[in-house]
């Protein structure tokens, strides 16, 4: 026990821990003996698998053993020195140069055995290796003695060995800690103890061992979030009386038969799925993630109709006035067969409207009220919400959704997202929810071809739109919306500084224009007046974006809609909630700074009405992965295929456009490459929250500690 509460005190209690030294592990983010145990290496320099000098192959990375003949400190020029150190094995000579770590030449000694990785070239008659990782194998000072080496991530003032040595540490002072995963779990899933799985990650006999404590450790990190979440679901539901809808109604049935189309067998299923939960004597929270163009608002409607059916009310959360609007003049007409009472609120709504739109809502006269964060004004008052249904989920905070739901004593939640998130990394973000899933265009849906062109042949690109223009088409010229830091002189995606290479796409934000500068504001009118004035000279050219009043964004929108404006220049504030039949052409300017999601919702504009439709994606990058990820796009239309591409090659937060509650505590999970874990953790912990919904038995309660420690310390970063 002593042990276990150990991993929860300073990291100062680790021995060789001084205050210099916890000064620089704070830096590392690194303030507990907890935290010291889940500083996990970076990778590993595996010494068990080596290659003789002779067999070292020439731009190939690879290991190699030997004995030290000659070490040598060279300072070629002024503020520049380097060692050179010449290793010897049975098959030849390999000369191994270090630039600027001059203390190796104290180090290192003729006749040390020495193993060297990195890679391997050929010049001066010789095979050598610059700058390669390089252990003193029989130096016990500081080093692992063992034939895999870990990489801890350090700093300038704390070395890696010197981690490695205060990880070491930790472990011996937590050795014998308590395992809180059920010795029958455990067995069951094939899991070796938490004790071992620390000590094997950090210090692997091999990289199968390695591979074996990173599973223990993944599936304890996607556990303990989905019983966090799992656990706050039953909190929210606790003293609390649920509806059960009705699902088999009136409206519902005439719904479907209303339709000028016949549902999909995929949409005939969600459509199922969603009248189960709302059926059932207790509160739903369900999710619907449904690729771009799969008919999501038509699967919703069928729940807003169950609500009609049953006496009470629903409210329908759009991100934007547009979107709100456009879900009016899809649904209304339908409810309007069907006999649901509806109406719409929205910030630009009138006062005499708004004030008589709020009698008849808080006296229950409107069935479904859709609109935008108006909905969420303390004026608003339902006499009986039973179902909040929130589009574009991931566009509101977790407080504007939970003030939504909390106008109703205990409404059913249904969330919408066109955003292509993989069923895996929804368990680990939303393990709490129950899923449905949208995954195909309906058939018949028309053609949409991508194509990635240079600056250079956008030309390419015009000459498309002129004929699509000729054919009394439309066309979408998109701006990007980058953070301030990029528009101040930062670098951008393609050649830039680490940090905007890494996080520029998920700066990019929707129908909030804050970031946007002045700067770039006056580039997207300068790309309107110069497509005007050199390109579309026949055609109406306009311009909308996010910092323009509610009111003269909608006036610009129906003029698109109504076809009076031809061409419309755009930042992403198009992105969700536009809906325009003519429109077939879509280019794209610098789509580079643009995340393959975002990429994928843009696109989703055009080609909505049988017509055959095209995407240009303009780029000057000469990025390899920039231009690999613009490569997808022409690959697959398939969101969520593009998803999975893109969690391979960044972290989820990068995707959805910010750090998902809980999300950040997932250090080794993968969800691409971790899926069946996944799976696995959020089956088990189902099962453990049914057996016990608020985890209060003696025998989960190592385990509902652990769980409430990971999520807290998750949001705690996040200012959670």
């Amino acid at each position: 026990m002593e042990a276990t509460m150990a991993l929860d005190a300073d990291a100062s209690a680790v021995r060789l821990v001084s205050p210099a030294r916890a000064a620089a592990l704070r830096k590392l983010g690194v303030r507990t003996v907890r935290d010291l145990l889940e500083h996990f290496p970076r990778r590993y320099v595996d010494l068990s698998s080596v290659q003789a000098v002779a067999h070292a192959a020439i731009g190939e990375n690879c290991t190699v053993n030997g004995r030290v003949h000659e070490v040598k400190l060279k300072r070629p020029r002024r503020n520049l020195s380097l060692v050179e150190i010449s290793l010897v094995d049975d098959t030849g000579v390999l000369m191994v140069t270090a630039f600027r770590q001059p203390w190796l030449a104290d180090q290192i000694k003729p006749g040390a055995a020495v193993a060297v990785a990195g890679k391997v070239e050929f010049n001066y008659g010789f095979k050598r290796m610059t700058n390669p990782f390089i252990e003193v194998l029989d130096d016990a000072g500081g080093q692992t003695g063992g034939l895999v080496v870990p990489i801890h991530p350090a700093t300038e003032k704390l070395s890696t060995a010197w981690v490695r040595r205060l990880v070491r540490n930790a472990l011996q002072h937590t050795a014998g800690m308590l395992d809180p995963l059920p010795l029958e779990l455990r067995a069951r899933r094939g899991l070796m103890s938490r004790g071992c799985a620390f000590n094997a990650i950090h210090f692997p006999r091999s990289m199968a061992e390695q591979a074996s404590a990173r599973r223990r450790l993944a599936y304890e990190e996607v556990l303990f979030l989905q019983l966090q979440l799992m656990r706050d679901e039953s909190l929210n539901r606790e003293g609390r009386v649920p509806v059960a809808h009705r699902v088999d109604g009136r409206r519902v049935t005439e719904l479907s038969a209303a339709l000028p189309f016949e549902l999909s067998a995929e949409q005939r299923s969600a459509v199922g799925e969603i009248l189960s939960v709302l059926a059932a004597p207790k509160p739903a929270n369900h999710m619907l993630l449904g690729d771009v163009g799969t008919g999501k608002t038509v699967v919703a409607a069928h729940a807003l109709a169950a609500v009609a059916d049953t006496g009470t009310q629903a409210a329908l959360m759009a991100p934007t006035e547009i979107l709100a609007r456009q879900h009016a003049a899809t649904l209304g007409p339908l409810f309007d067969r069907v006999g649901v009472i509806w109406d719409v609120l929205t910030g630009s709504t009138p006062a005499d409207e708004r004030a008589l739109l709020l009698e008849r809502v808080e006296a229950g006269v409107v069935d479904v009220l859709i609109g935008t964060h108006a909905l969420i004004e303390d004026a608003v008052r339902f006499k009986d919400l039973s179902l909040a249904v929130i589009d574009e989920q991931q566009r509101f905070g977790v407080d504007q959704r939970a003030k939504l739901v909390g106008k109703g004593s205990c409404p059913d939640a249904l969330f919408l997202t066109a955003t292509p998130i993989p069923r895996t990394l929804a368990l680990a973000l939303y393990g709490g929810m129950t899923l449905s899933y949208l995954r195909h265009r309906p058939a018949g849906a028309a053609p949409r071809a991508t194509r990635v062109l240079t600056k250079d042949s956008r030309g390419i690109a015009y000459d498309a739109a002129k004929e699509a223009l000729a054919r009394g088409e439309q066309v979408y010229v998109v701006c990007p919306l980058v953070g301030a830091s990029a528009a101040e002189g930062g670098k951008s995606a393609d050649g830039g500084s680490q940090a905007e290479s890494e996080y520029v796409y998920a700066s990019i934000s929707i129908e909030s224009d804050d970031d946007l500068c002045e700067a770039e504001l006056s580039s997207a009118e300068g790309e309107a007046a110069f497509l005007q004035t050199k390109v579309f000279t026949d055609h109406a050219v306009e311009l909308v974006h996010g910092k323009m009043p509610a009111r003269r964004k909608q006036e610009v929108m129906e003029r698109f809609r109504s076809g009076q404006t031809q061409v419309l220049v755009a930042t992403t504030v198009i992105e969700v909630g536009v809906d325009v039949a003519q429109a077939t052409i879509m280019i794209i300017e610098d789509a580079d700074r643009f995340g393959l999601a975002q990429l994928h919702q843009l696109r989703g504009r055009v080609g909505r009405a049988g017509l055959p439709a095209q995407v240009f994606l303009v780029s000057s990058s000469r990025s390899e992965q920039a231009l690999a990820r613009l490569a997808a796009m022409e690959g697959t239309d398939d969101g969520f295929e593009l998803a999975s591409f893109d969690l391979s090659l960044r972290r989820e937060g990068d995707i959805l456009g910010n750090r998902q509650h809980g999300a950040s505590g997932l250090k080794l999970v993968n969800v691409v490459r971790d899926a069946a874990l996944i799976e696995a953790a959020h089956e088990d912990a189902r099962a453990i929250v049914e057996a016990d919904p608020l985890l209060e038995g003696e025998d989960v309660r190592a385990l509902a500690r652990e769980a409430r420690l990971s999520f807290s310390r998750s949001t705690e970063f996040q200012g959670g």
